[in-house]
């Protein structure tokens, strides 16, 4: 009941019901107090031994009798249908201002919030997102119209920071190697540095951040606007994970670091078998290991595990948890780990392009998967990606 009561509808029509009764019931009252001030009138002018004859027809319930009526045709001053019209005009008198306002009152209730939304909806078109809707006593649907009308001017303004936040930071990352690049370039044509080998190394080093730092960006667009070319096909998480931490042994092995690994052994049931892009399981796994080497290689310890799970609803899942033994996330971090270059121009360590965890979170759910942050066993960062288990 609670819950049709919360329809916009129900309580707009109860709303006029409810001023339709009250606009009758003002009617009702209005004719009957102009009758009643002329039956008084009608009473106060009788001879007194009238008004005794009457009061007894009336105590003895003959108030419809033909003496009654003779009485009141007698003594009665007047037309009674121009009293009855008079009632009537009085009672409209009475019940349309009445009526009028609490229409006023109901449109007014109904439309503040939108009025609301308008005012706020201009703001934003100038690109003041700084306003938000009011929800005043609004509730029902009406409540859920502004809070979603709100969360959508949020999510507005955190996507206007996030977009600022980004160009800042590719203006920085872009203007670094170029500058190095540029005085290096310099110096050559000038003599001032000879065209050495290792020289070309440098060279070669900045070029390769540039394109990983393009080709990332490229990856992140493409995902974000649907258009990432995926291959997808039934593809075993736990043999791939295998193979990519067999590649990227020797990296582990030169940041000297413990593995923990928990693959289950296929047995030919499909147990951890998700249907995938297996170019893009690489990558998004490369990315989770290659973090944990830049940013947490000082605890030594890497785990990744790979094991089949169900939720509370009965869907089936395939997870891959990627852990380190380092410092964690930082606090500004915890609230949007995988936002692009979450951290300020200028505070990441050089490695990467500061852009692998959104990486990861874009091929991921690109896939119909989804991936979460939180703290390990072991103190440090845990990523945990999930696929839905064929």
């Amino acid at each position: 009941m609670a819950l049709g009561l919360n329809r916009i509808w129900v309580r707009f029509g109860l709303w006029i019901t409810a001023a339709v009764l009250l606009a009758i019931a003002s009617l009702a009252i209005g004719v009957l107090a102009f009758s009643e001030l002329q039956y008084r009138e009608f009473y106060r002018h009788l001879p007194s031994p009238i008004k005794v004859e009457l009061e007894t027809l009336k105590s003895h319930d003959l108030e419809d009798s033909p003496r009654a009526l003779q009485i009141y045709s007698e003594y009665w001053e007047g037309d009674r249908l121009f009293g009855e019209k008079w009632s009537l005009v009085i009672g409209l008198a009475v019940s349309l201002p009445f009526g009028m306002a609490m229409g006023f009152w109901i449109s007014r209730r109904i439309t503040s919030p939108l009025a609301s939304m308008v005012e706020v909806a201009t703001h934003v078109k100038r690109g003041e997102l700084g306003y938000r809707a009011v929800k005043g006593n609004a509730h029902g649907e009406m409540a859920e119209m502004i809070d979603a009308f709100n969360g959508m001017v949020d999510s507005l303004e955190s996507f206007e920071a996030e977009r600022l936040a980004t160009t800042a930071s590719i203006s920085h990352e872009l203007r670094t190697p170029l500058t190095v690049l540029q005085a290096r370039l310099h110096a050559i044509c000038d003599g001032v540095i000879d065209t050495s080998q290792p020289e070309m190394k440098v060279l070669l080093a900045q070029v390769e951040h540039l394109g990983r730092l393009v080709g990332d960006l490229h990856t992140l667009s493409m995902a974000g606007a649907g258009q990432l070319s995926l291959r997808k096909e039934r593809v075993d998480l736990a043999t791939l994970v295998g193979e990519v931490v067999e590649e990227l042994h020797p990296q582990l092995q030169k940041f000297d670091m413990a593995l923990s690994l928990d693959l289950p052994m296929q047995e030919g049931n499909g147990s951890t078998d998700i249907r995938a892009d297996a170019d893009r399981l690489r990558q998004i796994t490369s990315n989770l290991i290659g973090n944990v080497l830049r940013h947490a290689s000082n605890g030594h310890w890497l785990g990744i595990q790979v094991h089949a799970e169900s939720d509370q609803q009965g869907q089936h899942w395939v997870t891959l948890s990627v852990s380190d033994a380092g410092p964690g996330l930082d606090s500004d971090l915890q609230a949007h780990p995988f936002q692009r270059f979450a951290q300020a121009p200028g505070k990441r360590r050089r490695e990467g392009s500061g852009l692998g965890l959104s990486i990861v979170k874009a091929l991921v759910t690109s896939q119909g998967g989804n991936v979460s942050a939180g703290i390990s066993d072991r103190g440090g960062a845990r990523f945990t990606v999930r696929f839905p288990r064929l």
